[in-house]
């Protein structure tokens, strides 16, 4: 008897299993008068939304409402965004960059190719940094690309590297181990013998800082710095028994990237987002997430809850914008970064958050800084490092996102009238934003 081929339908089977599993993307401009609306509809997996919100974040867009359902196996995800002005996306090119990129589905990352990526944490000091980079030059290493952020006395950094003689990376061990052993001794005051490292980052780099700084308990740390007490945030954990579910709120001033910080955050500390709604105006960001452990229970100790409250107040913090903003956009050079980094400690400045980058022979870097002490510079400072590096070259930026109000009152009087929703609530408030039904009142 002659066998019958079933390749074909085992084919069309697997198309229809990519066709479940691919997220469908849309993007509206006509429904809301401020934003652009893009909706996600998917099957629900794991990191969806966490990819979702990475994806939004890193086109420079900024998310100023938010919707997530997911019951059973589907999700829907609703977000208004506009661009880093508050205007709608009318650029083409960027609406379809959003649904082709949300549409692939893989495991999102972003090393540098053709580059050594190095991980460097420790303890916080004024003019590390400068010592830091001093050692690449010194190595003669070339920083294609690098982060850094600092929380509570602590330092985490991804910095990519090629040989600054060849162009490529750095694969000799021997050179490796002699960039372990000079960094770990800048690093000396930390006692972990990993707080300098060689990696390949398989990650997003920010996500990656994240993961660093969680593991170096940065959250369980005094803050050093003087702090504008209205310039935290607030975050309360409650439980709602009768659905299973943990309530999660958030009060914050609004600035971009603070949905990926805190969903990036969740996500690896092992909480699954069933619901979600983001709200956010001149006063600033509210975020309501209903949560359960990956088991599918809820927090289920005060212990627990106070450290969420603790991990999650550290990961909105780690990109504060204390501090003066400097922008260098110079002609890269050999050691160009280590020179800059040293003006800045002969001058006393404190970097405290560092975007550095070069593109096609420059050098693009974004440092955030404050004095010794942790406050605001003195402008005759940073005349006198402007001109030592170039009054064109380096200027000073100011926030699209500085506030002047006292969050910290407007929030205490919000929050403390604030009523714990029910589930059917959420649920058909996000139905009603999703356009599925007419009223949820």
């Amino acid at each position: 008897m002659m066998q019958m081929d079933r390749r074909p339908c085992l084919d069309e089977y697997e198309k229809l299993l990519v066709r479940m599993n691919t997220p469908r993307v849309m993007t509206d401009n006509a429904s809301c008068v401020n934003a652009t609306r893009v909706m996600i509809d998917s099957a629900r997996k794991d990191e969806i939304l966490l990819e979702a919100v990475q994806v939004l974040t890193d086109l420079n867009l900024c998310i100023k409402k938010g919707y997530v359902s997911s019951d059973g196996r589907w999700n829907m995800d609703v977000f208004h965004v506009t661009d880093l002005d508050g205007n709608k996306l009318t650029d083409n090119s960027i609406i379809n960059c959003i649904e082709q990129s949300l549409s692939v589905h893989n495991t999102r990352s972003n090393p540098i190719d053709g580059t050594t990526a190095l991980e460097l944490t420790g303890t916080d000091r004024v003019g590390l940094l400068s010592e830091i980079f001093a050692v690449l030059s010194y190595l003669k290493c070339d920083v294609v690309e690098s982060k850094v952020w600092t929380h509570n006395g602590r330092v985490a950094s991804l910095i990519y590297l090629k040989d600054m003689d060849t162009g490529c990376p750095i694969e000799d061990a021997k050179k490796i181990n002699t960039i372990r052993a000079r960094l770990r001794n800048v690093l000396k005051g930390d006692i972990n013998i990993r707080s300098a490292k060689t990696s390949v980052a398989v990650t997003h780099t920010e996500r990656r800082l994240h993961q660093m700084m969680f593991a170096d308990r940065d959250y369980a740390r005094n803050s050093v710095l003087k702090k504008d007490v209205g310039s935290l945030p607030i975050v309360s954990v409650q439980n709602c028994l009768d659905k299973g579910y943990s309530v999660l709120n958030i009060q914050s001033k609004d600035r971009p990237k603070l949905l990926f910080d805190v969903v990036c955050s969740l996500t690896d500390m092992h909480y699954v987002i069933f619901h979600a709604t983001i709200n956010t105006t001149e006063e600033g960001a509210h975020l309501e997430f209903f949560i359960k452990h990956m088991d599918g229970t809820p927090i289920n100790s005060e212990a627990e809850k106070e450290r969420v409250v603790l991990c999650l107040s550290a990961a909105i913090e780690r990109r504060a914008t204390e501090g003066v903003r400097l922008e260098l956009c110079k002609a890269d050079k050999p050691g160009l970064l280590a020179e800059v980094m040293r003006i800045f400690r002969e001058n006393a400045l404190n970097v405290i958050r560092a975007d550095i980058s070069t593109t096609v022979g420059m050098a693009h870097n974004m440092f955030y800084v404050t004095d010794a002490s942790g406050n605001r510079v003195d402008s005759k400072v940073i005349d006198s490092v402007q001109q030592r590096i170039g009054m064109v070259e380096l200027r000073v930026k100011e926030s699209h996102h500085h506030q002047k109000i006292d969050h910290q009152e407007h929030y205490a009087n919000s929050l403390g009238g604030a009523v714990l929703v029910s589930l059917g609530s959420l649920l058909r408030r996000n139905l009603y934003n999703l356009g599925l039904i007419k009223s949820y009142s």
